[in-house]
């Protein structure tokens, strides 16, 4: 599209083969990892175009850099759309990823060795809500709450516990693998007894929210934090929704305060993604992943799987793969299935007494199957597929032929109009 004698006129063979050899990928194989998903050729369009040239350190009207006139009106185009997308007082469009937008919230609300809590990793929390490895373990004095051992669920008696007991300035709800509704409501309870701010991190459920399949925590949380990328169908980035008495120290936290120039590319692509999912289609789809979910969780559970919690409420499911197996671990699943051409991830389930990285456990997702058409007639095969494939494993013949029948299912939903694989079978 653009040329130019400032550029050489020859091709990266081969970064442009790798590039084929991805879509290719894609295509002839089910994506299943709960937090990816296909966008639109829009956004694609949007992430891959000249607004990548401009640098626009600061915000629309206090800008660092000259020349961002065009810039000024896709960042606020962007604001103005996920403001009422949400029905949130304020947005901060810039954070680079979930964990970029998580990091600046702590820097707003806290100080270093205040002490927060969250979702215990081992049991649907992400590595952001207090895990020493990250920042925010290592600067925040975080706690931890878990989930009832029996029914797998969200125990807000211990939440109200561990709160009542530690006193945290911040309470963080949300989860990264938890396969039911998370009722922001009660967390609001307990905040407002022990006079704690509410953080939820909706990273996986932006869009089932924006869909309408799942409650709204906008109005009862101080501030929300999401990824753009996992169910809302956009470019790879995240953002933050707070009230309006947070906005100045978020903006802040945001920058200067942790990042420097925002991704104008993205910017604009995130602002294609809250436009699409503002329309009645993305109602549906936000429906259809879900019974999608449920649908292939019935169906796991009839060919011998466990499913934690019993089912699911969103767009994922854990699965305990002790009663198909008890020697199979989950990182050695996701090892038969990748062959096999089923990408999906290794996960604990809670009080998994294997590792976070052995697990005895699989996290599996329907939002890029949904996105390619499929339904819940589609489901019952694909669980199929997976139990054949580990039956498989070991068996170079047996996996070959599990491989072309997903190929030849992912042949019928192709993502994208008009594009095909450079391969004519998976194998």
């Amino acid at each position: 599209m653009y040329t130019s004698t400032a550029f050489t006129s020859e091709h990266d063979t081969e970064i442009n083969t790798l590039l084929q050899g991805e879509l290719d990928r894609q295509l002839t194989t089910l994506q299943l990892i709960a937090s990816e998903n296909f966008t639109s050729p829009q956004v694609m369009r949007a992430a891959g175009s000249v607004l990548t040239n401009k640098y626009s350190e600061g915000y629309p009207g206090k800008r660092y850099y000259g020349g961002n006139r065009v810039i000024d009106h896709v960042e606020a185009l962007a604001i103005d759309r996920v403001k009422a997308l949400f029905g949130a007082e304020h947005a901060n469009v810039q954070p680079h990823s979930g964990a970029s937008a998580n990091t600046a919230v702590y820097l707003a609300l806290l100080k270093p060795g205040d002490t927060a809590m969250g979702l215990r990793l081992d049991q649907g929390g992400h590595i952001t809500h207090g895990l020493p490895v990250s920042l925010s373990g290592q600067f925040y004095n975080f706690v931890s709450y878990g989930v009832d051992e029996k029914t797998e669920r969200i125990d807000f008696d211990h939440v109200r516990q561990v709160a009542l007991e530690h006193r945290p300035k911040l309470i963080v709800a949300g989860a990264t693998a938890y396969s039911r509704i998370v009722d922001a409501q009660p967390f609001r309870e307990i905040a407002d007894e022990i006079g704690a701010l509410l953080m939820f991190d909706a990273a996986h459920i932006a869009g089932l929210i924006a869909g309408g399949a799942h409650p709204s925590p906008v109005p009862y949380a101080d501030v929300v934090t999401f990824t753009t990328h996992k169910t809302l169908r956009g470019p790879r980035g995240g953002c933050i929704l707070s009230k309006t008495q947070h906005a100045a120290a978020i903006d802040k936290a945001v920058f200067p305060g942790s990042q420097g120039g925002p991704l104008d590319h993205v910017v604009a692509a995130k602002a294609i993604a809250f436009f699409e999912a503002s329309q009645p289609a993305f109602r549906t789809y936000a429906a259809q992943i879900v019974k999608n979910a449920q649908a292939l969780a019935e169906a796991m559970k009839r060919e011998g799987f466990r499913l934690c919690t019993d089912g699911t409420d969103n767009h994922l499911m854990l699965v305990d793969l002790r009663p198909f197996d008890k020697d199979l671990t989950g990182k050695r699943a996701q090892e038969i299935l990748d062959v096999a051409g089923v990408s999906l991830n290794k996960n604990q389930f809670p009080y998994d007494p294997r590792s976070p990285f052995q697990t005895s456990g699989l996290r599996i997702g329907t939002p890029s199957v949904t996105t390619q058409g499929m339904t819940e007639a589609d489901m019952p095969l694909i669980a199929s597929l997976i139990k054949a494939a580990l039956l498989a494993a070991d068996d170079e013949a047996r996996t070959a032929s599990v491989r072309d029948e997903i190929a030849a299912l992912c042949a019928k939903f192709p993502p994208y109009s008009g594009v095909t694989s450079t391969v004519s079978s998976a194998a």
